[in-house]
């Protein structure tokens, strides 16, 4: 037996609660980091400059399905972003209903040499395999910038249409924006990207990925997306 939707009101306590333990465990500091849920009608948003540690319900953005604000504090500037990557991601996973977006050291820290790689983190441990997938990363443009947007779904279609949907994208030199069909699986998708890109820091970039016959077993097992 399915559970019952939640309310809006269930769902505002939800944002808090995660930004409230993304915030005092680390994975966002001062203002940084937003958090949105969909709604049959519109959107919830963490407004602009907000401390997710001290979110009040009461006090979060209310967006229409147009991305007209009709309540709260002033949406995040990371609005137009978010819609994009629900319009992107429900092609393939049509129950997304959660965007996160951190700074989160490790992830950021992969993104500031010179490195060109397509990918945030290679394969190297089971359960980013299983549990998070392909990373691509996101050449930066200033925060909020439209072509951000349009690269990331671009990206999503892209490995998509591949067959190997996507749940995260890494936008240089800002952070990770991670997607889910609740705001408690998105936080747990962001914390085994995070955990990964620490162990890929800690290794020298050096951990040999997974041998494909691995890999392909985690496919066939459990449905990664690899």
């Amino acid at each position: 037996m399915s559970e019952s939707p939640r309310t809006e009101s269930q769902l505002r306590e939800a944002i808090c609660r995660v930004g409230a333990s993304l915030f005092a465990r680390g994975y966002v500091h001062a203002t940084a980091g937003n958090i949105s849920v969909r709604l049959h009608d519109g959107y919830l948003i963490t407004p602009t400059d907000a401390c997710l540690g001290t979110l009040d319900p009461a006090r979060l953005a209310r967006v229409d399905a147009q991305g007209t604000q009709v309540g709260g504090d002033r949406a995040s500037k990371t609005l137009a972003l978010h819609r994009r990557i629900y319009d992107a991601a429900r092609r393939f996973d049509a129950a997304t209903a959660c965007v996160i977006h951190t700074h989160s050291t490790h992830c950021v820290a992969l993104t500031l040499d010179e490195r060109t790689e397509d990918e945030l983190v290679p394969p190297i441990t089971p359960y980013f395999v299983m549990k998070v997938g392909h990373v691509p990363r996101i050449a930066y443009h200033r925060p909020g910038a439209p072509e951000a947007a349009e690269a990331v779904a671009q990206a999503i279609a892209r490995y998509g249409e591949r067959g190997t949907p996507i749940r995260a994208v890494m936008l240089a030199r800002l952070g990770p924006n991670v997607w889910h069909d609740s705001p408690e699986q998105a936080m747990a998708l962001l914390e085994e990207l995070e955990e990964t890109a620490r162990l890929h820091l800690l290794t020298g970039r050096a951990a040999a990925p997974l041998p494909e016959p691995d890999i392909d077993a985690l496919r066939r097992t459990f449905g990664a997306r690899w």
